[in-house]
C-alpha cells in the first residue's frame, strides 16, 4: 500500500477575475474549490491512475468534512485523524498577477498527534509512505523525525518532499526518492548551481548522502534522474502551462505508483515527468487520459558530462 501524509491540508478557494483592485470591492468571473495539500495532491493523482492509496493527516471542522467528502468522490481511501480545530482555507486569486493567502492551520493537541502516529503501526516492509508539505503552526519539525522513526521500525520505504535541514536529516535514513528542484538543491548544499555540471555533482551527492533515487526538477528545462548506475535527462515537453500547483506532487505520485507496480526505474521516471507535466498543462491535478498523452512525448536519454 502507498500511504500519503498531509499534516496541514486545506481547501483551496480559487477565484478568477480580470483585474484586482486593492482596497475596493471586486467581483470574480469564476470560482472553484479544490482539496489542497501536497500529500492529498499525490493521493488524487494516484487515484486518477487507479493506484490504491490511503491518505493520512489531520482534518477538523466543517472544512475538514467537506474535504473528506470531496476525496470520497474520487474513491480515495482515508484514515485521517480528527482534530478539534478547523482545517484551513487557502485563497488563490488569479488576475493579471497571481496572489495567494495561505492560512497557517489549526492547533494540534498532543493527544491528536499520538493518535495520528499510532496509524503507522499498520505498516509493513511492503509499504511506501510519502511525506510532504508544511507542518501545522504549533508542531515543530520534529514531527518528521517521529514519523520516520515509526516508518523505519516497521521497515517500510519512504519518500520525502521537503527542504533544508529536514531533507538533510531524512537523507541519512535512506529514502526511496527525494525530489528537490534546482533552487532547493542549491539551498540544501549552500552552493550556486549555475552550470549543468554543478547540478550533476550535487545531484549525485543526494545519493551519496543516502537517497536511493533522486529527481531534480529543472522546471521548463526538463528533469534529471540520479541512480547508482548513472544519471538520465528528460527533455521538456512543449505545451501551455496552466497551473503550477501540484506539478511536483504529481511527479512523485507518477514515480512511486509506477515503481511499486513495476520496479522499473526508467518507466517510473518517464511517468513522473509525464504526470508532473500533465498537471502543469491542466487546471487541476491531471487526468489519466492527459498523463498518457504526455507520456508518449517524454524522451529520456543518458546524461554524461
Amino acid at each position: 500500500m502507498i500511504y500519503t501524509v498531509t499534516l496541514n491540508p486545506s481547501l483551496d478557494y480559487i477565484t478568477r477575475l480580470t483585474h484586482l483592485k486593492l482596497g475596493e470591492t471586486n467581483r470574480s468571473d469564476s470560482q472553484i474549490m479544490y482539496p489542497g495539500g501536497k500529500g492529498i495532491n499525490v493521493s488524487r493523482l494516484l487515484a486518477h491512475l487507479a493506484i490504491a492509496n490511503t491518505a493520512w493527516g489531520f482534518l477538523g471542522g466543517y472544512t475538514g468534512q467537506h474535504l473528506q467528502a470531496t476525496l470520497s468522490e474520487s474513491h480515495i481511501h482515508q484514515n485521517f485523524t480528527t482534530i478539534a480545530g478547523n482545517t484551513r482555507i487557502n485563497i488563490k486569486i488569479k488576475a493579471a498577477e497571481e496572489t495567494e493567502i495561505n492560512a497557517t492551520g489549526p492547533h494540534i493537541s498532543d493527544d491528536e498527534v499520538a493518535l495520528f502516529l499510532s496509524h503507522f503501526d499498520v505498516l509493513t516492509d511492503q509499504d511506501i509512505v510519502i511525506l510532504s508539505g508544511s507542518v501545522p503552526k504549533n508542531l515543530n519539525d520534529t514531527i518528521y523525525q517521529k514519523m520516520l522513526d515509526k516508518i523505519q521500525e516497521r521497515q517500510a520505504a519512504f519518500v520525502i518532499d521537503t527542504t533544508g535541514e529536514q531533507l538533510q536529516l531524512a537523507l541519512r535514513r535512506q529514502p526511496l526518492l527525494v525530489k528537490p528542484n534546482r533552487a532547493e538543491l542549491a539551498q540544501l548544499y549552500q552552493v550556486p548551481l549555475t552550470q549543468p555540471k554543478e547540478v550533476i555533482r550535487w545531484g549525485q551527492q543526494l545519493l551519496k548522502d543516502g537517497a536511493r533515487y533522486a529527481i531534480v526538477s529543472l522546471a521548463g528545462d526538463g528533469a534529471l534522474l540520479f541512480t547508482t548506475t548513472g544519471q538520465y535527462f528528460a527533455q521538456p515537453v512543449v505545451g501551455k502551462v496552466a497551473n503550477s500547483v501540484g506539478a511536483g506532487d504529481s511527479m512523485i505520485a507518477g514515480f512511486v505508483g509506477t515503481w511499486l507496480t513495476t520496479g522499473d526505474v526508467m518507466a517510473s521516471f518517464r511517468m513522473a515527468v509525464a504526470s508532473g507535466t500533465a498537471t502543469a498543462f491542466s487546471d487541476d491535478i491531471a487526468t489519466q487520459e492527459k498523463i498518457n498523452a504526455v507520456y508518449e512525448q517524454v524522451i529520456v536519454t543518458p546524461y554524461d558530462m
